[in-house]
């Protein structure tokens, strides 16, 4: 495997994810990026903000892992104030800066990313990950947070084949989601399989009998990323390992997540 081959294609699709959400902001009037979306507190403007200094620390914990380590464990000492201050920068600025910053943060992530090893282990705020799932997340998190941004415009966005790379982090981290909530991870897999925007069958685990999932991809991300909760879906979830894996799926690092209240977008 040359340097950089399996990174590549995830960096182009993460590219291609910021795009389609630069398309979005960067057509909505100056008030509009006051607009607030489904994350409590949070209007369209810090879901940017967000972006940035994350894509930001991305960048540090590849170019400068020691500096990113230091900053994880002052971060450690107040959670809550760390995740509350991150956002004033972009508070402080009028929605040109906003977005001039966050295309300056993305572009920066994107050359850090592309000729590293897929195997190059990478620190983060929950577990080390290999840079190709490390690529995968900052995907993950583009889409996520341009969720909370198209239902709080209340605008239309069409799914893609680059939701693929957000069902294989979801399933990936079924053990994580449940690590991050205090309880063991079951012996038993969960049969995951999914009808992608295109057409196609995406299918994980196949040899798994007892537990099952079934649905749309997009729904499958949306509950990963708990941009939405499962009863708003139209996912088929079969067996108490599904049953529970979905009711505390989350895909993203960090402490256990509140997710979305069933019955928030019917």
């Amino acid at each position: 495997m040359a340097k950089g081959e399996h990174v590549i294609g995830i960096v182009a699709d993460l590219r291609a994810e910021q795009d389609s959400l630069d398309d979005i902001v960067s057509e909505i009037e100056a008030n509009a990026w006051d607009t607030p979306t489904p994350a409590e507190g949070w209007n369209v403007r810090d879901q940017i903000g967000h972006l940035t200094f994350f894509d930001e620390r991305a960048t540090e914990a590849i170019v400068a892992p020691e500096a990113f380590l230091t900053g994880i464990e002052s971060a450690s000492a107040d959670i809550g104030g760390y995740m509350a201050a991150h956002l004033d920068r972009a508070r402080r600025s009028d929605p040109r800066e906003v977005l001039s910053d966050w295309r300056q943060g993305r572009s920066a992530i994107l050359d850090a990313l592309a000729p590293l090893d897929p195997s190059a282990r990478l620190a983060w705020y929950g577990p080390p990950m290999s840079a190709r799932s490390f690529a995968t997340a900052r995907l993950m998190e583009t889409w996520a947070h341009g969720q909370d941004i198209v239902d709080g415009l209340d605008v239309n966005r069409a799914p893609t084949d680059r939701l693929r790379h957000i069902a294989f982090l979801g399933v990936r981290t079924m053990g994580w989601s449940f690590l991050v909530n205090g309880l063991e991870m079951p012996s038993e897999m969960v049969r995951v399989n999914l009808n992608s925007p295109s057409g196609d069958q995406w299918l994980w685990n196949e040899d798994s009998m007892l537990n099952d999932i079934e649905g749309s991809a997009e729904d499958f991300c949306l509950v990963v990323t708990q941009r939405r909760h499962l009863a708003d879906t139209g996912l088929a979830v079969t067996g108490p390992v599904a049953e529970q894996w979905m009711s505390i799926a989350q895909a993203f690092a960090g402490p256990p997540g509140d997710g979305r209240p069933a019955g928030m977008f019917n």
